[in-house]
C-alpha cells in the first residue's frame, strides 16, 4: 500500500513564499499550529516550485554579491587603520605626535627646575639680597612651566589612549558587519538549497506518479516524541547514547509506529555539508542489538501501541573523529498505520540543535538541549507532516530559531537567517519523510 504524502507547509513557506522568511517577527511565533485547526494547504505545484527556486536562486546572489562587496570594503577598511591612511589612524597618529612633543616639553620644563635649584642653591654668601630673590623667583618659574607641562603631558596621554580605542572599535565595528553579511549569505544558500531539494523531489515524484495511490492520512496530535540525554554539544571522535520515549496518548490502538530520527550538519560557514561523518544507531526492547539507521531515516522497532502506552527508543550517535567543528539539528517524529488502511501521524516535527567541536575538544559542561513548545508550520491536514523552527518547534519562529539567526538585525535578510537554515533542514527531512509510505 502506498500513502500518498505532501510536502509540509513549513517547505512550502520556504520553497514557494521566500518572502516569508523577511517576516519573520515575535508575533508570527503566536500562530496556532495547522494541526490543531485542521484547515487543510494545497501541495505546491511543479511551477510554484520552480519559481521559488529561481526566486532563492536570486536572494543568494544579491547576498553572496553583498558578502563580496562587503570584503572588498572591510580589507580596505582594515588596510587603512593598519597603514595609517584611515582618518582615525591619522588622528591616532597625530595625538601620538603632540603626547610625544607634550612629554619632550615636560623634559626640558623638569630640567629648567632642576637647573633654578642648583643656581639658587650655589649662590655664595656674599650673594646679595636681589640675587637672591631673583634665583627664587626664576625656581617659582620654572616650577609653574613644568606644572603646566605635566598638565599638557597627561591630557595627551589620554588624548592618544581615546584615539587609540576609536582605532580598535573601528576594527571591530569592521569585522562584525562582515560578519552579519557572511551569515546572510549562508542563510540565503540554506534557502536555496531547501528550494532546489523540494523541486527535484516533486519532479521525481511526477515522474514516477508516487502519491497517486491510497488515502490520506491524518494529523494524531497525541502521539508524541520526547527526547532525553542528547547534550547541546557533541565532540568528532565520540559517541553519544540518548532515548526517545514515543507515547500513543490518544485512545486508539495504533497496529505499526515508525519513528523518524534525521541528523542535518554543516561546519562553522555553514556552506559544507557533514552530515557523512555521523552514523546513527537505534536500538529497542524489542530489537536490542544495535543496528544503523536506514537511508529513510526511520526506525521500525517500535511496533504497536496501545491507547495510552510508551516505548523507548535507545539512539547512539557517533561522530567520526574528521568531523569538521560546526552546528547541526536533530528532527524527531512519529507516525502509525493500522491494518485497516487508517493511518496518520505527529503533525510537527521536534527539532533539537548542537554544536559540534572539532576532535581533541574539551566536552566542557553540556546540558541536555531543552524543547521549545512554541507552534511551527503546520501539516495539509491529509499526511503527518514537518517543520522547522526552535528546539523543538511547530510553526513560525521562537526564541530558540532567532538565535540560529544572524547576530545582527540589521537587514531584513539577517532577520530572516535563522528561518531560513531551519526550514532548509527541515525541506530535506520532510521529503526523505514522504518515501517511508510505500513501506507501510
Amino acid at each position: 500500500m502506498k500513502i500518498r504524502r505532501v510536502l509540509a507547509t513549513a517547505v512550502a513557506l520556504a520553497v514557494t513564499t521566500p518572502a516569508a522568511l523577511l517576516s519573520v517577527s515575535p508575533a508570527y511565533a503566536d500562530a496556532k499550529p495547522a494541526a490543531q485547526t485542521q484547515e487543510k494547504q494545497s501541495k505546491p505545484t511543479i511551477e510554484e516550485l520552480e519559481e521559488a527556486a529561481a526566486e532563492a536562486q536570486k536572494a543568494y546572489d544579491k547576498a553572496a554579491q553583498a558578502k563580496a562587496d562587503g570584503i572588498i570594503e572591510t580589507r580596505k577598511t582594515l588596510d587603512e587603520l593598519s597603514n595609517g591612511t584611515h582618518p582615525l589612524a591619522v588622528a591616532l597618529a597625530a595625538a601620538e605626535q603632540t603626547a610625544k612633543d607634550a612629554a619632550a616639553a615636560k623634559a626640558t620644563a623638569d630640567q629648567a627646575v632642576t637647573d633654578a635649584k642648583a643656581a639658587l642653591e650655589a649662590l655664595p654668601g656674599t650673594a646679595t639680597e636681589e640675587e637672591k630673590a631673583d634665583a627664587k623667583t626664576a625656581l617659582a618659574e620654572a616650577e609653574a612651566t613644568a606644572a603646566t607641562a605635566a598638565t599638557a603631558q597627561t591630557a595627551a596621554d589620554t588624548a592618544v589612549t581615546e584615539a587609540n580605542k576609536k582605532v580598535q572599535d573601528a576594527r571591530v565595528a569592521a569585522v562584525n558587519a562582515q560578519s552579519v553579511l557572511d551569515k546572510a549569505a549562508e542563510d540565503a544558500l540554506a534557502v536555496k538549497v531547501a528550494a532546489d531539494a523540494a523541486l527535484a523531489k516533486a519532479i521525481k515524484e511526477a515522474e514516477e506518479g508516487e502519491g497517486e495511490e491510497g488515502g490520506d492520512c491524518e494529523p494524531e496530535l497525541d502521539l508524541t516524541s520526547k527526547v532525553t540525554g542528547l547534550p547541546d554539544k557533541l565532540v568528532a571522535g565520540t559517541s553519544t547514547d540518548f532515548s526517545l520515549r514515543v507515547t500513543n496518548g490518544s485512545d486508539r490502538h495504533m497496529d505499526k509506529v515508525l519513528t523518524f530520527v534525521s541528523i542535518h550538519a554543516t561546519d562553522k560557514s555553514g556552506l559544507k555539508d557533514t552530515e557523512k561523518f555521523f552514523r546513527l544507531q537505534w536500538s529497542t526492547k524489542s530489537a536490542p542489538k544495535w543496528q544503523n539507521a536506514d537511508a529513510d531515516d526511520y526506525i521500525d522497532g517500535v511496533g504497536a501501541l496501545k491507547p495510552g502506552a510508551h516505548t523507548d527508543v535507545k539512539l547512539r550517535l557517533t561522530l567520526d573523529k574528521a568531523t569538521p567543528a560546526g552546528n547541526g539539528v536533530a528532527f524527531f517524529a512519529a507516525d502509525f498505520f493500522n491494518e485497516d488502511g487508517s493511518c496518520g501521524g505527529a503533525p510537527d516535527l521536534d527539532m533539537y540543535e548542537f554544536d559540534v567541536k572539532a576532535a581533541g575538544s574539551k566536552p566542557g559542561k553540556t546540558e541536555d538541549v531543552k524543547p521549545s513548545t512554541t507552534p511551527r508550520p503546520g501539516n495539509t491536514g491529509t499526511t503527518p507532516q514537518g517543520s522547522a523552527s526552535g528546539t523543538p518547534a511547530s510553526t513560525g519562529t521562537n526564541g530558540s530559531l532567532a538565535a540560529t539567526g544572524s547576530s545582527s538585525a540589521t537587514t531584513p535578510i539577517a532577520l530572516a537567517g535563522g528561518a531560513a537554515v531551519l526550514l532548509g533542514a527541515a525541506a530535506v527531512f520532510v521529503a526523505r519523510r514522504r518515501k517511508t509510505g510505500s513501506d507501510a
